[in-house]
């Protein structure tokens, strides 16, 4: 199954799969480590749902909403 980083329930992992085509946030977002195929995990939401904070590799950032529709996950089935 498919979904974006934004849609992930909070506590739930999963893996990247590849970014939305025209992702004008794409390459900010490989440079800080978020590639195909890396682990994420939706940390917390602030209360308006914008930034979301996700942990991978150990790292913890965040992202505005906007830049985690464009991230296309691979969820267990």
């Amino acid at each position: 199954m498919t979904a974006t980083l934004s849609e992930l329930p909070i506590g739930q992992s999963a893996r990247i799969k590849a970014y939305e085509k025209g992702s004008h946030t794409e390459q900010r977002l490989m440079v800080m480590g978020l590639l195909p195929g890396v682990e994420v995990r939706k940390i917390r939401v602030a209360p308006l749902g914008d930034p979301i904070a996700v942990e991978f590799a150990g790292s913890c950032v965040s992202l505005r909403r906007r830049e985690a529709i464009g991230v296309l996950l691979e969820t267990p089935a």
